[in-house]
């Protein structure tokens, strides 16, 4: 690139330290690498991090918003609402089971759904409504709230736990969010269920690997509620290898026929590590993120905010809209950034672009707000590998292409 000397800027790698491999070596030399006292440690050092009772740690958020529906009692007949501007794990989950998905178009300029059209959506089918945490911000979950307690009375209990509740259930995706603060609460106490992803590319990863947790004042039985996940996780089976692993401890039950997605001591040994170094890993963001909100917010760049006087978000992503254009010259500008050694992405293609969706009957022209945010969104590297010769770089680059392309 003219003026600058190029640079390889990978868009959101992993940050592995020496101490997270060391972990994982002593995890693989104590014998035991699969679920055990490590990932029992990290499910106790994640709640204490959010301020809840109970975390349980799965493969991946997708598992962890899966098994939440099924724990639900959630299935055929019923509805699950979410957004349309989502990544299609939110959505799928539905989908595996058995209940109809319901979409609804994100606010004109926004990225969270339009809460005026959520009432609409809401029938007496529905139990559960799944916010979009995206790229690190906490939904407006006063206003969810609101709408779910004026629809109190469509709502049809199909079970002990729904009865408990007495309403829909919301359950936050927050695959992108953890750390996140709204009010003086952390991410996880705002939801009624709230699931974490620790995929490589999430702030504090674990390699692949979620999380879930629930809201300390709902009246749930915590430990019967860990207990189904756990049955849920491993095959239905009443004892996990850590407990079989005693003296004489062999006998178990299988009394469900479930799934296959617990988390291993390999995964929860990174996590361990990343979990302690995660406030400094925040506070990186964060200082990336100030340098480049003052960089394009004068020039008129639309910017995701993500910090105010009541609430922080975990600087997951740096999402751009670009004003005037659309999706040509936004590829444009990606390919354009791409020769420059810096890797972009868009996030999130609407659900309903998708063949996937459009063979559920799915049609992005009923979803005109969220296709407006799509065209014209890029998302900038933000990572805590970055030096701030990277990001200054990244800033000069940026610039240089939109003169060019536009």
């Amino acid at each position: 690139m003219i003026g600058t000397k190029a640079r390889s800027i990978p868009f959101s790698p992993p940050d592995i330290t020496a101490l997270e491999i060391e972990e994982v070596i002593k995890a693989m030399e104590s014998g035991w690498i699969t679920t055990g006292p490590r990932t029992k440690e990290f499910e106790r050092k994640i709640a204490d991090y959010v301020g809840v009772n109970k975390a349980v740690c799965l493969n991946s958020a997708t598992a962890a918003m899966e098994l939440t529906l099924r724990i639900l009692g959630v299935g055929p007949g019923d509805e699950v609402i979410t957004s349309a501007y989502t990544y299609t794990a939110t959505a799928s989950v539905i989908e595996h089971v058995g209940a109809k998905i319901v979409l609804v178009d994100t606010a004109p300029d926004s990225f969270e759904m339009d809460y005026t059209k959520l009432p609409d959506a809401i029938t007496e089918r529905t139990k559960v409504i799944i916010p979009v945490d995206l790229g690190g911000k906490i939904c407006n979950y006063d206003t969810i709230y609101e709408i779910v307690e004026g629809k109190n009375e469509l709502f049809k209990a199909n079970n002990e736990i729904q009865k408990l509740f007495n309403r829909i259930i919301v359950m936050a995706d927050a695959a992108h969010a953890f750390g996140a603060e709204i009010n003086g609460l952390k991410c996880g106490q705002v939801a009624d269920f709230t699931c974490f992803s620790f995929h490589a590319v999430k702030n504090l990863t674990t390699a692949e690997g979620g999380a879930v947790v629930w809201g300390s004042g709902l009246g749930l039985d915590d430990e019967w509620l860990y207990n189904q996940f756990m049955l849920y996780s491993l095959h239905g089976q009443s004892k996990d290898a850590l407990a079989k692993s005693q003296k004489g401890a062999w006998e178990y039950d299988i009394v469900y026929p479930a799934y296959k997605c617990n988390m291993t001591d390999i995964m929860a040994g990174i996590g361990l590590i990343q979990i302690n170094r995660y406030e400094n890993l925040l506070k990186r963001r964060k200082e990336i993120i100030e340098i480049y909100d003052n960089a394009f917010l004068p020039l008129g760049i639309q910017t995701l905010k993500h910090y105010g006087d009541d609430f922080a978000s975990s600087g997951h992503l740096y999402l751009t809209r670009i004003p005037g254009i659309g999706e040509p010259e936004r590829n444009e500008i990606i390919i354009k950034m791409a020769e420059a050694g810096i890797a972009c992405n868009v996030h999130y293609k609407p659900l309903p672009m998708f063949t996937a969706y459009k063979n559920l009957g799915f049609d992005i022209k009923n979803f005109p707000n969220a296709f407006d945010v799509y065209k014209n969104e890029l998302t900038l590297p933000l990572h805590t590998l970055l030096s701030d010769e990277d990001v200054e770089y990244v800033c000069t680059s940026f610039k240089m292409v939109m003169k060019k392309v536009l």
